[in-house]
């Protein structure tokens, strides 16, 4: 495919292809209109004057080339200057808009490229670029028929690639955070103007008089989002953001689920005719909105319980709707053909369950058996439907036998085989029993088949939730209780190997630990609680809905053992029936953790006891690990390269100790959107993932800030997820050494090393650069946004840099234009070990050449380093910073402008290039225009900020009007209105929140 696209940036993982005339000349082509529709909104809806301040910003802010820079910065300053508040709120709003138009225009353009790349594959199926690298070495993303093709080529035998795809195991797992920051209204407007922009550009029989209509339709829908208020008018709660994730589900992925399947499957036929296809669910979602409850006291059991009834629910409805359609189509009489004879005993079956059902449509359906089945099927949908809407009502703690029978039931003597779906096997049975009998008669049914998929990959979960909680909860409620029961020595002053001991021996006896009635501290009764209503949960909805339950900040042996008595005492884990139904998955996320997590696994894969509790997977029932590596907190802890090598590293030894002890790894890959939270296009870090580690499996994080961008339109998602799974199956066949190459192995880890020390110099050594971080990045106004339910900082009230979350840290970096976790450590380190030995930088060359990983690295720090703008970054410094910071504020910039500066040095002498990006084109100019245009962005921004916090360091008082030094009157809440929507607008133009 050609290079990668405008939209691979920081915050999209998907790393779409250009279309054949260059993804950079069609966007100059299309710019055009959305300038023009820019333009015209603002001139019909703003005052004369001030929208031709508002386009005379946009201009100076992509100065000729031929004028200076600095003069066209000091002419945007003082436009602001002699803006009142009004003004200034309506050119963040001008210029946000303007942003998310450009966004909408990539993701066409994109849409537009995959579109056009299926069909050149359709023409010309066999057709390879002859000049395409090895496929060990290729970087840019294929679709599973170039994939298959090259691998037919490159003689991987069909035995082979069929053992890998029948052991395919790809999941992805929502998340609520980083924070979505565009309002679930807003995202209805923008979709609705992506479906009238690519129905206006995205053909040419348009006809002139359609096109007038479509332009003016356009205009229409932009000005109805300019009056629309872009900021949440109240903090979103957990059910708010479950909603918003489930979005996707309902809108998108539950129909392209089975589009992939087709796609997996005409691809093999061309070049693997006689492989068979994998499962159905090679290819499922998770969920952690509704369950993290990791620092989040807003997901309590309650929440989740109702999550899962939601999700449940979603699922039913779309059933009901998919088997209604089926009862109209199938529409097959008895007399003109065949029906199997266990179809017709199910209908029997069916009479004797429903009497009401048959009475109301035997007449009706007599000789249409299908139709009469598919009635049966309904009824008991319908009855599920009434006993999730009760459970949901009702709560966990209340048991089974405490729910009042629906009507119906009720009416057939409240039997023991309930009428209503009790799992989606019985579902997926009946509707299997349907198709089968179809086959028999040599008839197939399209519909009928795309339903099965979906029941296949979606059940009537739609996506499996993690519990995740942190690691101290657990050990926290074992010393209240055994305090409580009076142990000779508590649980929180026992040493590591003694809790062990304590906990193994715990395992294994058969009376309860916990006793009932006990009045335990809030945090103990929720952490007790969870547990219970995680055995409610799969006693009802089954173990699907809820296997895994990941522990945050894991140390220890202990913390995974802590939680599985805790399961045990909840009746979720049976030692001694050698049982368990739930998987405990340690995320190991700081670089010790990292490092310290193969002793620490290995210790547990030595007991028989925890071996014999993981669940089996494949022919040979290996037991299966899920081990979580965290990006965020091991960047933020030592910087971009040293914690991407440490992960590196960790993945190597932890699936070396997982073969020798025999079991199947796999690894669930914690990614957030920005580059300095593992972000990145998804194909490529895959394929940087080192050689032998994936095997079919993996596990990675879709953050929410990504969702929007890679699965708002169907062909996005699709090509997303084609580009995951190629991504995997390639890994995992096409295998190099390059991995365990010692002298290479070597250089990353001096890199790593020099880089680590000279970040935690500037970031974790430097007594000012907490208060740098807080007084030049609009971080505490970040925490006044109302998108998350999440608090900003782990521990209310705390200020110091260890108890901010990883995605604050990376958004405040990310508003003031520094972008710093993403490249700050890497010149130094790729400096020393050039100046130590001029011939390294040749080594250097070719690892970038040779090595996905190091390629990888390089790429993002290119990438990011594209979007850094240190002379805005030092306005903010020089502008918000106070003056008693001022020459140490000054003395931390000019540390990180060196850096850049050498770090963009290094980068270029390393890639061979005179300019960043300019082996892409398309993503250059993407850059180049939003580097341009959020200039203004940030320049308001700071203004607003300053007179903000001027006010907020006054006495305490009301919310009237206060003086500002200009002699204009504003009040807080104004001024921190006008702030937000400038964090709207600049994250709309970097692509990027946290």
């Amino acid at each position: 495919m050609p290079s990668t696209s405008a939209l691979n940036t920081e915050c999209d993982p998907s790393g779409l292809a250009s279309p054949a005339p260059g993804g950079d000349q069609l966007l100059q082509q299309r710019l055009e209109l959305v300038e023009d529709l820019w333009e015209t909104v603002l001139r019909s809806e703003c005052p004369p004057e001030q929208a031709e301040r508002l386009l005379q910003m946009k201009q100076l802010s992509a100065p000729l080339a031929s004028e200076p820079q600095s003069s066209a910065s000091d002419a945007v300053v003082q436009l602001i200057r002699e803006m009142d508040l009004v003004e200034a709120i309506a050119a963040a709003r001008a210029f946000s808009l303007y942003f998310q138009l450009v966004n909408i225009l990539e993701q066409r353009i994109e849409e537009d490229s995959y579109l056009a790349s299926i069909s050149r594959s359709a023409d010309q199926p066999d057709r390879i670029d002859p000049f395409a690298p090895p496929l060990a070495s290729q970087t840019e993303p294929a679709t599973f028929q170039e994939l298959f093709e090259r691998l037919r080529r490159l003689n991987v035998p069909p035995a082979q690639l069929e053992a890998l795809l029948q052991n395919l195991d790809i999941r992805l797992v929502f998340t609520a955070h980083p924070t979505e920051i565009v309002r679930h209204t807003v995202r209805h407007k923008q979709r609705r103007v992506a479906t009238l922009l690519q129905q206006l550009q995205g053909s040419t029989e348009v006809s002139k008089g359609d096109q007038a209509s479509l332009r003016q339709q356009l205009e229409e829908e932009i000005r109805l989002w300019w009056r629309t208020d872009e900021l949440h008018q109240f903090k979103p709660s957990v059910l708010d953001e479950v909603d918003y994730a489930l979005h996707y589900f309902q809108q998108v992925l539950f129909d392209a689920m089975p589009q992939l399947r087709r796609r997996i499957s005409s691809a093999l036929q061309q070049s693997y005719p006689d492989v068979r296809l994998p499962p159905s669910a090679f290819c499922t979602f998770g969920s952690w909105v509704g369950s993290d409850r990791d620092g989040n006291p807003s997901v309590t059991p309650e929440i989740t319980w109702r999550t899962a009834c939601y999700q449940r629910q979603l699922m039913l409805d779309r059933y009901v709707s998919a088997v209604q359609d089926l009862r109209d189509q199938l529409s097959i009489s008895m007399q003109w053909s065949q029906v199997s004879a266990p179809l017709l005993e199910s209908l029997e079956m069916d009479r004797l369950r429903f009497p009401e059902i048959y009475e109301e449509r035997a007449a009706r359906y007599r000789l249409e058996p299908y139709r009469l089945k598919l009635s049966y099927m309904l009824e008991r949908l319908r009855l599920t439907q009434q006993r999730n809407q009760q459970l949901s009502d009702a709560g966990w703690r209340t048991p089974p036998e405490g729910l009042i029978p629906c009507p119906t039931e009720a009416a057939a003597g409240n039997s023991a085989e309930a009428l209503h779906y009790d799992s989606v096997a019985e579902f997926r049975s009946d509707l299997e029993l349907i198709r089968n009998s179809l086959v028999s008669t040599e008839l197939t049914c399209e519909p009928l088949d795309t339903l099965l998929t979906q029941v296949h990959i979606f059940g009537f979960s739609l996506a499996s939730l993690d519990i995740r909680q942190e690691s101290t909860r657990h050990s926290d409620a074992l010393d209240e209780l055994t305090r409580y029961l009076r142990l000779p020595t508590a649980y929180g002053e026992m040493d590591e190997a003694a809790r062990v001991q304590w906990l193994l021996s715990e395992m294994q006896t058969r009376r309860p630990l916990i006793p009932p009635a006990v009045e335990w501290s809030s945090t103990t009764a929720e952490t007790i609680a969870v547990f219970r209503m995680l055995h409610r949960l799969q006693e009802e909805f089954g173990s699907r809905i809820c296997r895994t339950y990941v522990i945050s900040m894991s140390h220890t042996v202990s913390d995974l053992l802590e939680v599985l008595l805790l399961a045990k005492e909840a009746g979720l884990v049976d030692p001694a029936a050698h049982h368990a139904d739930l998987l405990v998955v340690p995320l190991f996320e700081t670089v010790e953790d990292l490092q310290r997590a193969p002793e620490v696994m290995g210790q547990l894969f030595e007991n028989p006891l925890y071996i014999q509790l993981l669940p089996r997977v494949g022919e040979q029932a290996q037991p299966l690990q899920e081990l979580m590596l965290g990006y965020s907190d091991s960047n933020k802890d030592s910087g971009f390269l040293s914690s991407n090598w440490e992960i590196h590293q960790a993945q190597i030894a932890l699936q070396d100790l997982a073969s020798r002890h025999g079991v199947a790894l796999r690894l669930f890959h914690g990614r957030g959107g920005s580059v300095g939270r593992g972000g990145g296009p998804a194909y490529q870090a895959i394929l940087a993932q080192p050689s032998g580690t994936l095997q079919g499996r993996i596990k990675i994080t879709e953050q929410g800030e990504v969702l929007a961008s890679k699965y708002s339109l169907p062909e996005l998602a699709l090509y997303n997820l084609e580009t995951v799974s190629t991504a995997v199956v390639q890994n995992s066949l096409v295998t190099n050494q390059l991995d365990a190459t010692p002298s290479w192995n070597e250089l990353m880890a001096r890199l790593a090393s020099r880089s680590r020390s000279h970040y935690r110099a500037l970031v974790h050594d430097n007594p000012d650069l907490v208060a740098f971080f807080q007084q030049v990045t609009p971080i505490e106004e970040i925490s006044k946004l109302q998108i998350s339910s999440r608090p900003a900082r782990r521990k209310s009230g705390a200020k110091d840099l260890s108890s901010l979350r990883a995605i604050p840290w990376v958004f405040g970096w990310t508003q003031s234009r520094f972008l710093l976790p993403s490249w700050f450590g890497v010149g130094t380190a790729l400096a020393e070990e050039v100046s130590s030995d001029p011939e390294q930088l040749e080594l250097l060359r070719r690892l970038h050449q040779r090595w996905p990983f190091f390629r990888m690295l390089i790429s993002k720090v290119e990438m990011t380093l594209s979007k850094v703008d240190l002379d805005l970054a030092h306005h903010y410094v020089s502008s918000l910073g106070r003056a008693d910071h001022r020459e140490a504020f000054e003395r931390i910039y000019a540390t990180i402008a060196a850096e850049h500066d050498l770090t963009r040095q290094l980068v270029l002498e390393i890639t061979g290039q005179d300019r960043l990006l300019d082996g892409d084109p398309a993503l250059q100019l993407s850059v180049d225009l939003r580097n341009r245009t959020i200039v203004p962005l940030g320049f308001l921004q700071v203004a607003l900020l300053r007179r903000l916090r001027d006010q907020n360091r006054q006495p305490p008082m009301s919310e009237a009007p206060n003086t500002d030094p200009d002699g204009r009157t504003y009040s807080r809440s104004e001024l921190l209105r006008g702030a937000l929507l400038t964090i709207n607008g600049i994250a709309a133009g970097m692509r990027n929140t946290g």
